[in-house]
């Protein structure tokens, strides 16, 4: 009976920190945060994280560019070159460099 609070009471302990892990931008098969792209974050894959939280110079790469929207081909568009396209349906994307798109989160 011991034993079993005490193995309750550690994966309580730790249950905090394994939630942690899942909410950082850019985690999982994303490979980490590359860099900075204005607000949003550039992951090491490339693509742009769907993350809510807003990139600052303080974190990973620190690259401050600003963003500009453009509705010019998708090849001027490259993700972490500081210019987002506009796709026919208004969302804004980048171009990954496996050629994928990534949109960018309304």
């Amino acid at each position: 009976m011991r034993f079993r609070l005490l193995g309750l009471f550690l994966l309580l302990l730790a249950a905090p920190h394994m939630s942690a892990a899942a909410n950082y931008p850019c985690s999982g098969k994303k490979g980490g945060v590359a860099r900075c792209d204005g607000p949003l974050f550039v992951c090491n894959d490339g693509s742009i994280s769907g993350s809510k939280r807003t990139c600052s110079a303080g974190q990973q790469g620190g690259g401050t560019s600003a963003l500009r929207a453009t509705g010019n081909t998708a090849s001027e568009c490259p993700c972490g070159g500081g210019t987002l396209c506009t796709g026919p349906r208004g969302g804004q994307y980048c171009l990954t460099a496996s050629g994928s798109k990534s949109y960018r989160r309304k």
